[in-house]
């Protein structure tokens, strides 16, 4: 190839600036959902948002804490997902908990319409962010958990933990 070095593993310009866009830019987290949760199944789906609840998420602004997803009339809806009223906007803001159209294929709707209708199963927003400047959810079909079920995954997390730091301390002896 004409204006490459031989043996040079080094990603061009253009192929940094591709790997830059096409990386996750988290905006927020629901780790309260993976507590509470056995995630079953995982979709990314897309948001229609306004122009001002856009610039409040890039400014990194958001919380999926309480959100939901519900499934009506063949439309998925997120819902109580907390978006801040951006700063700068006028009259054009929007209100920071308005529920917001996910933007799915029917076929993917209708698979978890019927799966949401089974008893204990719910969807749940995991992840907002932003890839090539669109903004995603990752939304998950989620079964409740019991308390004892809560309590058993915090257990093995630490027990996870402290064999790490065993073998962390083992290692620089």
């Amino acid at each position: 190839m004409a204006g490459t070095k031989a043996g040079s593993n080094r990603p061009t310009q253009a192929q940094r600036a591709k790997a830059e866009a096409d990386a996750r830019k988290v905006v927020a987290r629901n780790k309260k959902a993976l507590h509470d949760y056995h995630i079953d199944d995982r979709l990314e789906a897309g948001l229609s948002l306004t122009g001002t609840e856009v610039k409040a998420l890039r400014m990194g602004r958001a919380s999926l804490v309480d959100g939901w997803v519900e499934i009506d009339r063949g439309e998925a809806w997120l819902h109580n997902v907390h978006i801040p009223e951006y700063a700068q906007g006028s009259w054009t803001n929007h209100g920071p908990k308005r529920k917001r159209k996910l933007l799915l294929h029917k076929q993917e709707i209708e698979k978890l319409g019927v799966k949401t209708r089974e008893k204990g199963h719910t969807i749940v927003p995991l992840e907002l962010y932003f890839v090539r400047g669109k903004v995603k959810v990752e939304i998950a079909l989620a079964r409740g958990k019991q308390e004892w079920d809560k309590r058993q995954t915090l257990r093995e997390k630490q027990d996870q933990r402290e064999a790490q730091r065993a073998m962390s301390l083992r290692k620089h002896l």
